[in-house]
């Protein structure tokens, strides 16, 4: 097993302290106060103070980071510092629907060499507080479930291939587009699954228990750990176009060598026939 740094034991305390708090809450679902963030798309006390918890733990133990968070914004941190990435509650709706799959996601991005802007992920963690399973990665550590390494599926077919993907909703995404792809990969592989957490589709990928991912319309928190997690479980990730980014949100596909070039294909062929 690769040594766990000092980062990592600090991200994944922060996760499991605020991951209880979940726990607490999801138990008492019905009591949560709720109000509406955007179409279909609502923010529960729950979320705010996972947040703030992630938020007090991760400054107080890495001091003059900046924040890149899903409700508190951007918080610049001091110059030529890391900033965490966070997505307290990723699978909100789920939550509130007393569907027991969401996932606390949180990632490390470095700052570019010139200062002005920000570029590659060097750690990431996906903690689901009601399998406390926690996904961790650092680069060139490896990815890891708890202490057991993390690879991407072996499988080479299409007709093998269990894919997750996100469908669009009321406010989020282009119906349209995913249509023409769903219609381009549905009758080619052995199924598809929608399960409304980014950050878990990712860190099943990694896992191989995915063997594949899509979807557009997300955010950097949605997907910056996630990314990781399968690049060094020894996968792919690009957006549609195929091309490799530090976080792939606008648009993400991902898998293992042979698969991500296959879907690759297709996908690129049912954009560009449209």
């Amino acid at each position: 097993m690769a040594a766990i740094s000092g980062l990592m034991r600090v991200m994944e305390r922060a996760a499991r302290k605020a991951g209880g708090r979940l726990r607490r809450d999801f138990g008492e679902i019905e009591h949560l106060q709720v109000s509406k963030k955007g179409p279909a798309d609502f923010v529960s006390k729950a979320d705010q103070h996972a947040e703030r918890t992630l938020w007090d733990e991760l400054r107080a133990a890495r001091p003059g980071w900046g924040f890149l968070m899903e409700e508190g914004g951007e918080i610049a941190g001091e110059p030529g510092k890391p900033r965490f990435i966070i997505d307290p509650l990723d699978g909100t709706s789920n939550f509130l629907h007393g569907i027991p799959h969401f996932a606390i996601s949180i990632a490390v991005q470095e700052p570019t060499l010139d200062g002005k802007g920000w570029g590659e992920v060097t750690a990431a963690l996906v903690y689901q507080p009601i399998t406390d399973e926690s996904f961790w990665a650092e680069k060139s550590q490896g990815a890891w479930l708890q202490d057991r390494r993390l690879r991407v599926s072996a499988r080479r077919h299409l007709d093998e291939a269990l894919i997750a993907t996100g469908i669009p909703f009321s406010g989020r995404g282009d119906m349209g587009e995913w249509i023409r792809i769903y219609s381009e990969l549905g009758p080619r592989i052995a199924g598809i699954r929608r399960f409304g957490v980014a950050s878990l589709d990712l860190a099943w990928v990694a896992a191989g228990r995915f063997d594949g991912f899509w979807e557009s319309g997300l955010y950097p928190w949605d997907t910056a750990a996630g990314c990781l997690l399968v690049r060094e479980a020894g996968g792919f990730v690009s957006d549609y176009k195929g091309r490799s980014q530090p976080i792939c949100d606008e648009t993400i596909l991902a898998g293992n060598d042979a698969l991500h070039s296959k879907l690759h294909k297709l996908l690129a062929g049912a954009l560009r026939n449209a």
